[in-house]
């Protein structure tokens, strides 16, 4: 054997163990990734008991606030991986941001509505669903709202792994009402509130889906099947955005700002008119700006789209910061409140240092584990563009204003959702009616067969029936879980 011969088998050797060492090198970083978030994970948990430690010292009462303050902050982690993804999901799916613009627009925004505008006064025990005087002692109030509290974050945790969208907040109501049940019995719970939850489930994301496919229905019959689509562009995109605008300024003057000042629905349409106009005569020159040089086709209809579905994603979250961080931290400031003073009846005020560790909970809980929800939403339901994606978010607004209106409690999560499903169905039908229509103009056409209709539909039947389900069972699930903790927690102390 020659020396060339040698070295060349010795390189080949080489190379081989360099690519294993390669491939071990890939394995090791993904199966540390999720060890890494998990990492981070248990260090903010733990930080948020010291900061509770710090505040309370240490005895008997403070250590059920520390270990409440460590499961607020595991609930903000899980709000942050399931519930965000309803807000940046679909940018994400239509291009029109970086999932790490996405995640970085989220933090930022999602911990300033929280900080900025979140609700300072939340009642006593979940908005009414139990009545607290039944609870008879502080104590057991004290168990009944750790239980809740832990039962909510462990099913988010549990849809998060599956892949599927909850509501955060329908959680955190079936905790707090399988622990009322538990502590109380049956009568204790305000059935009627429970009833209102209930038919927010159909509600919720059929408005949503219905407002978001009557959208897409005007931008495909006045903007993407007109000949000239850009001058038609021209006419309707400063609609559009004055429309969202709008839509935008009446929701956080509805939701958003209720720390700063108090506003009435009829307030709020006033100042979403007003800001809606304004919007709509700013935007008319930039749109025509933009729209110089672009080729009349659908491709160029998504760059007038792009700027305004980014703005409205960020304006979705600091409306979520601001109003479902309560989720994460008001059974905290619940405990909080019935430790110090014994007193659980009356209304509970969230301090600071309580809001702060729900805010950047839900900021690190989309930074670590958002990318799984984020994908699922804005591309696995059904295949989204800025057009349908700018739908979505509109929708959004629009359903929780008419809510709200109607008096009707809606989950944010469900609106976003049902609205991503609603452009999904739109879409198929739309084919299905251009399909027949080609038919009628050219009979001898090729047709499709049964199997082939089904394989082109437009919205993935498995992703939709998985989460209707856990839509469905999310409120006994949690329930179920809290009263079964309450049991052990209530057993291990008597």
């Amino acid at each position: 054997m020659t020396n060339n011969q040698g070295d060349q088998r010795h390189l080949t050797t080489l190379d081989r163990d360099l690519g294993r060492f390669s491939s071990l090198t890939s394995a090791t970083q993904f199966v540390g990734r999720p060890l890494i978030g998990i990492g981070i994970s248990g260090a903010f948990i733990a930080l948020a008991g010291i900061v509770a430690m710090i505040y309370f010292g240490l005895s008997n009462n403070s250590f059920i606030v520390i270990v409440a303050a460590c499961l607020g902050a595991y609930m903000a982690l899980n709000i942050g991986a399931n519930d965000v993804a309803n807000n940046m999901g679909p940018a994400v799916g239509a291009n029109a941001l970086t999932m790490g613009g996405a995640i970085a627009i989220a933090v930022v925004f999602e911990t300033a509505g929280a900080l900025i505008a979140g609700g300072d006064v939340v009642s006593t025990i979940a908005k009414g669903i139990i009545a607290p005087e039944r609870m008879g002692t502080a104590s057991v109030f004290i168990w009944a709202m750790t239980s809740a509290l832990l039962a909510a974050a462990i099913w988010v945790n549990l849809a998060t792994w599956v892949g599927a969208p909850v509501s955060t907040t329908h959680s955190v109501v079936g905790g707090v009402m399988g622990a009322g049940i538990a502590a109380a019995g049956f009568a204790a719970v305000s059935w009627p509130t429970m009833g209102k939850i209930a038919a927010s489930w159909v509600i919720s994301p059929v408005l949503g889906g219905a407002i978001a496919a009557l959208f897409l229905a005007l931008i495909k019959s006045r903007i993407i099947y007109r000949d000239d689509k850009i001058a038609a562009a021209k006419t309707w995109v400063p609609i559009l955005v004055g429309i969202m605008g709008g839509a935008f300024a009446s929701y956080l003057a509805l939701k958003g700002l209720k720390k700063i000042i108090k506003i009435d629905l009829p307030m709020a349409l006033m100042i979403g008119l007003a800001v809606g106009i304004v919007i709509w005569a700013i935007t008319i020159p930039l749109i025509r700006k933009q729209a110089q040089g672009l080729e009349n086709r659908n491709k160029s209809l998504k760059v007038l789209f792009g700027i305004p579905l980014v703005v409205s994603a960020a304006l979705l979250s600091f409306a979520h910061g601001a109003n479902d961080v309560a989720n994460a931290v008001g059974p905290l400031a619940a405990i909080v409140q019935a430790t110090q003073s014994g007193d659980f009846l009356q209304a509970v005020t969230i301090p600071t240092w309580v809001m702060v560790i729900g805010a950047f909970g839900i900021s690190f809980g989309l930074l670590l584990f958002g990318p799984k929800l984020i994908r699922m939403v804005g591309s696995q339901i059904t295949k989204l563009n800025p057009m349908r994606a700018y739908c979505v978010a509109l929708s959004a607004a629009i359903t929780v204003i008419v809510a709200s209106w109607l008096g009707l409690p809606v989950s944010s999560t469900h609106i976003a959702v049902g609205a991503v499903f609603g452009v999904g169905f739109f879409r198929e039908w739309d084919a299905e009616r251009r399909l027949r229509k080609a038919r009628v103009a050219m009979p001898h056409r090729t047709q499709y067969g049964p199997e082939e209709r089904r394989r082109r539909k437009l919205v993935r039947r498995s992703h939709f029936m998985t989460i209707i389900a856990a839509w469905i069972i999310t409120v006994p699930a949690a329930a179920i879980l809290s009263a079964v903790i309450f049991f052990v927690i209530n057993s291990a102390t008597v």
